[in-house]
Parts: structure tokens; C-alpha cells; sequence
């Protein structure tokens, strides 16, 4: 929180970047303190059956009463719907975007952030297995609103950085649901969107960054004909904006697929309305792509933006590689994740829902 703080506050450049560090700074310290408080709730429980401890090992045993184990599980699960992050807690990060440099909201969005979700799935799902399932239908509700929500407000968003924040609201709301759904396709899907997600947004701010160096606006509109200028740099913004908005043959296509396939199982409900998301995605990535790249090219584009050079190629060459690779071949990271999803299923006690057609009734 303290490095973010003072690379947001320090460095970025637009007039509220003080006011979004602020925030930023607030928002991660009471998450992080309301969290406290159940990380020695459960220092204390492990001292009334024992020797106190902290080792997961031993507290993931602990026999808890069920009124304790939902309010220490309301503390870990507020900290990391803060971080991940999840409406309506999710304020601080279109604001710390838009006001951080390309390089601070990477590391931010692309990586940071997964905290979030990867806490939800080794603290609240391992620590309180029967609270998470109580929660359940508030946590996919909110994750729904999330995903409809961000996409919708990428749409009307002017300021490329805070669109790309927008449309991770959504693809972090398809995370949560996938952890939530409680079977072993959404919760590995989950997992794996962590990782394609992180490159996505990535390659995202990476090139938003490029054309920010050049141009010296954030504002969409303040484009225009860029593909004519610098075609390689506006056929990576598409690739980039093609991954995101999770394209068949790129890497994010998979784990999105995987959630939704996994939800529809045992929520057919929040799958099917999470599902309108993909139709908003496509919206949102080529308007924005129709507004900067193509048209009539405007004057300040003509002048001020180049190709990309040899540098700047290499930088996204990793990120491009990884994409096609993983789309196409994601077993490697799969058989990775399997046995740990398989694992946290069995310990929070669900399995996977019946085929809700019968081999016999399918033929």
C-alpha cells in the first residue's frame, strides 16, 4: 500500500492524483484493519482448543461455532472485496487508474490486485468453509452487478486508463463468480483468469501507455487515424483489447469460458445474465479502438504519434507470446491448478452438480 501510495501521489500525472493516492491509501487500510481483527479472532480460537497459533494448517482444523465463523469470515472476505476489486467497494480504483502512470496501474490492476482473489479462495474458502456457502447468494449477486456494471460504464468512459479500471471491475466480478459457484470448471477457470487476466489488462495499460508517451492525451477522443500513422502500434492495442474481451484462440477465451460453463451448472441464473457481459465487452473494446485508431487521422495524431520501436515491440513480445500460447495450449497451467481446486472443493465440502440431462434422456 505505502510504495502505490507515493507512486500514484509522486508520479502520476493529472491534478487529483494527491486526492486518488489518497483514497487508494484509505481504502487498503481498512480493509486491512477490519481484517486484523478476524486474523486474531482466529489467533483466539486456536488458543481455546490449544496452543495458539497462525500456521494455516491448524487453524483450517479448527471446529468453530457457526455465528463465529461467519463474522471472521465477513472480516477476511470485506479486506479482499476491497482489494479485488468488488462492487460496491470498488471506488478507489477507476480513481487511482486514471491517476497513476501506465507502469503503477500495471503493476496495480495486473498484479496487486489478485490478492484479492486469491485470498478469497486460500483464507475464506479454506478457513471458513460452511460461511462461504452462507454467503454464497450475496457474494454472486454482487459479483454479477460487478461484471454488468464495470462493462457498462467502460462503454461511456473518455479516459482510456480509467475505461481499462472499468472493464477489470467486470473480468474481476467473472473471477468471483467462478470462486463462488462451487464447482471444480468455475473454480479453476477462476485461477486461471487470475493469470490471463493479469496479462490482458497488462498489455492493455502497456499500450495505452505507449500512446499516452506520444500523444500526451488519455482523453479517447483527443484520437483519431492512428492505424494509418503507426499501424503495428494500433494492430497490438487490438490484439490487446481482442484478448480482453476474451476472443476464442487467446488465452482469456478459456478460463471465461470455463467459468460461465462451470456457473451454468449449478446457477444457471447468474451464468446466463453474466453471459450479456460478452456481448458489452465487444462493445466497449471496439468502440473504444473505432474512436482512437481508425477515422480521419486528427492533426495532433499526425504529429506527435510514431510507430512503435524496436524496444517498445520487445517489451510486448513476452505478453503476445503468452496470449496465443496459453489460448491455444492451456493444459500445462491446467493440470497445475486441478488438483488444488480439487482439493479446496473437498475441503469446503461441495461437489460438482449432476448432469441435469441423463446420458439415457440425451439420446
Amino acid at each position: 500500500l505505502v510504495p502505490m501510495y507515493f507512486l500514484i501521489g509522486g508520479f502520476g500525472p493529472g491534478p487529483r492524483r494527491t486526492y486518488a493516492a489518497a483514497k487508494f491509501l484509505i481504502f487498503g487500510l481498512l480493509g486491512g484493519f477490519v481484517m486484523l481483527a478476524s486474523v486474531i479472532g482466529l489467533y483466539v480460537q486456536s488458543a481455546k482448543v490449544g496452543a495458539p497459533s497462525y500456521l494455516l494448517s491448524t487453524l483450517s482444523q479448527l471446529d468453530i461455532a457457526t455465528g463465529t465463523g461467519r463474522w471472521l469470515f465477513v472480516g477476511f472476505m470485506f479486506a479482499f472485496a476491497i482489494k479485488a476489486p468488488l462492487v460496491p467497494l470498488h471506488t478507489w480504483l477507476p480513481d487511482a487508474a486514471e491517476e497513476s502512470t501506465p507502469g503503477s496501474a500495471t503493476m496495480m490492476v495486473g498484479v496487486m490486485d489478485k490478492i484479492g482473489t486469491f485470498g478469497m479462495i486460500r483464507f475464506c474458502l479454506g478457513l471458513f468453509p460452511e460461511a462461504s456457502q452462507w454467503a454464497t447468494p450475496v457474494v454472486l449477486v454482487l459479483a454479477t452487478i460487478s461484471i454488468l456494471y464495470g462493462a457498462i460504464l467502460a462503454i461511456g468512459s473518455r479516459d482510456i486508463m480509467r475505461f481499462i479500471a472499468y472493464t477489470s471491475i467486470s473480468h474481476f466480478g467473472f473471477i468471483v463468480l467462478g470462486i463462488f459457484a462451487f464447482t471444480s470448471q468455475s473454480l479453476t477457470g477462476s485461477t486461471l483468469y487470475m493469470l490471463n487476466h493479469g496479462m490482458s489488462t497488462a498489455a492493455l495499460f502497456v499500450m495505452a501507455g505507449y500512446l499516452i508517451k506520444r500523444r500526451g492525451s488519455r482523453d479517447i477522443n483527443a484520437y483519431g487515424g492512428v492505424d494509418q500513422v503507426a499501424p503495428v502500434l494500433a494492430g497490438l492495442l487490438l490484439f490487446a483489447g481482442l484478448s480482453t474481451l476474451s476472443l476464442p484462440g487467446l488465452s482469456s477465451f478459456v478460463s471465461e469460458f470455463m467459468v460461465l460453463a462451470g456457473t451454468f451448472g449449478r446457477h444457471p441464473a447468474y451464468a446466463a445474465i453474466s453471459t450479456l457481459a460478452i456481448v458489452l465487452a465487444a462493445l466497449y473494446i471496439l468502440i473504444m479502438y473505432q474512436r482512437t485508431m481508425t477515422g480521419p487521422v486528427a492533426p495532433e495524431v499526425r504529429e506527435k504519434v510514431t510507430e512503435v520501436n524496436g524496444r517498445e515491440r520487445l517489451a510486448m513480445a513476452p505478453l503476445v507470446l503468452l496470449i496465443l500460447l496459453l489460448g491455444f495450449f492451456p493444459k500445462p497451467l491446467l493440470s497445475i491448478i486441478e488438483p488444488s481446486t480439487q482439493a479446496t472443493m473437498q475441503h469446503v465440502g461441495v461437489t460438482d452438480p449432476q448432469p441435469r440431462v441423463s446420458a439415457e434422456g440425451g439420446r
